[in-house]
């Protein structure tokens, strides 16, 4: 979509990338760890090793950000860049029980988010997560957050929300 940030499309691009079942991996997901280097913060060796932070800082370096320091760490995303209101293209920051999740604002309802990211379902996919869980919502650093918020609003959710993005 045209109307979307550079990372964005960056990312649908992406869209159906999976992990590999069993002993081996995904040569792209481990390409995107070659490509992310000491940045993913971890020796990142096999696509089991959760990559939703991996996969943000792939798209985020490609669009021509740094990314955070251990950027494989989801929770690393909530300090990065600027605060924003959620709204297309936001970097997303999610809790959950382990850990944390990082993926991109797409739309809403008044529940939840519909967001793209990574790791969910052990693919690069489009999912819906409960508003309730949002930690931080993040615009790259350097990159002009819109003065009006691009939010799609009512859209809607199926009765079933992501709740382990792991």
């Amino acid at each position: 979509m045209s109307n979307e940030p550079l990372w964005l499309q960056i990312a649908r691009a992406q869209l159906g990338v999976k992990e590999v079942p069993g002993p081996k991996s995904n040569p792209k997901i481990l390409d995107w760890a070659r490509k992310v280097g000491r940045k993913a913060g971890i020796a990142y060796t096999d696509d089991s090793i959760p990559w939703c932070g991996l996969f943000m800082a792939y798209v985020m370096q490609a669009a021509g950000f740094t990314p955070p320091d251990i950027a494989v760490r989801a929770k690393a995303w909530a300090a990065w860049g600027q605060p924003c209101e959620p709204q297309l293209g936001a970097v997303l920051v999610f809790g959950r029980k382990g850990g944390g999740h990082v993926c991109w604002y797409l739309s809403e309802n008044k529940t939840a988010f519909q967001v793209l990211g990574a790791n969910q379902n052990d693919s690069v996919n489009v999912t819906w997560i409960a508003k309730d869980r949002l930690e931080a919502s993040r615009w790259p650093p350097g990159a002009a957050v819109p003065p009006r918020p691009v939010r799609v609003i009512g859209a809607q959710a199926p009765a079933a929300l992501s709740t382990n993005e792991a």
